[in-house]
């Protein structure tokens, strides 16, 4: 069983022991936030500051007693969109920790989770998500399709995240907006930023291009721009920092 799967997994186990019936997850999208639309501009490099606590590759990255202090030092700073870990196995993340930051951020927000079930998608509306991820290696061609539709219909919108050719390939045949390319192969872990160089400039100019994995300097952030990203999405470097303003602001050159 490949990393990604394992995830997966845990995922779908702990989804069932929460699941309310669609009447009661539907009453709480109706009384949601409005949706909050998630516009990177293409001119110009835009940062989806991430709040996480933990990953399957480094384990522990940050106690995070204050996620939503944690994410107005971001605001703050300058990035354009939150995201906020709510699978807990693997990432130590939560709806809690999204339900702090959404009461304070007023950027749009992305429930960074692994996608697997429709009813994922009323539960992120309902919690006041703008902005979901849709991971093509976890999905079929169908679900891909009908889980943007989802997304779309309940007013939010969807990063689509490739890390091959082939993923690239079924990303475009949905006509996404927001195209991110990770570096990390979820199914082993390891990190190749040459992905960026290949995959990156395949995407059309008028969609967004999400650099994701592997930005931990100004270096790394101009390698991922030469490429063609207008958006870059970090959390551990920051996290890690000590001083996560200062080096997201470091990050997009201020």
């Amino acid at each position: 069983m490949s990393v990604l799967d394992s995830i997966i997994e845990g995922v779908r186990e702990d989804l069932a022991a929460r699941r309310v019936s669609l009447s009661q997850i539907l009453e709480k999208v109706e009384s949601a936030p409005p949706v909050i639309e998630v516009n990177f501009p293409l001119d110009r490099t835009s940062v989806i500051a991430e709040v996480k606590r933990k990953s399957p590759s480094k384990g522990d990255l940050a106690q995070i007693p204050e996620p939503a202090k944690l994410a107005t030092s971001y605001q703050e700073a300058g990035a354009a969109a939150i995201s906020v870990l709510t699978e807990a196995r693997r990432f130590g993340g939560s709806l809690a920790d999204f339900d702090m930051v959404r009461s304070e951020t007023t950027l749009p927000m992305l429930r960074k989770d692994f996608m697997v079930d429709e009813y994922q998608f009323y539960e992120a509306r309902a919690h006041g998500a703008d902005l979901v991820l849709l991971i093509v290696a976890a999905l079929s061609k169908s679900q891909l399709k009908d889980y943007y539709d989802l997304a779309k219909e309940l007013g939010m919108n969807a990063l689509i995240e490739v890390h091959t050719n082939l993923e690239l390939e079924d990303a475009m045949s949905i006509d996404p907006q927001i195209v991110g390319v990770n570096s990390r192969n979820l199914k082993s872990l390891e990190v190749d930023p040459k992905v960026f160089q290949e995959l990156i400039p395949q995407i059309p100019k008028e969609i967004s291009r999400v650099a994701e994995s592997g930005i931990a300097s100004r270096a790394d952030v101009e390698l991922a721009e030469q490429a063609g990203a207008n958006v870059i999405l970090v959390g551990e470097a920051l996290v890690k920092s000590g001083d996560p303003a200062r080096s997201l602001a470091h990050l997009i050159g201020k």
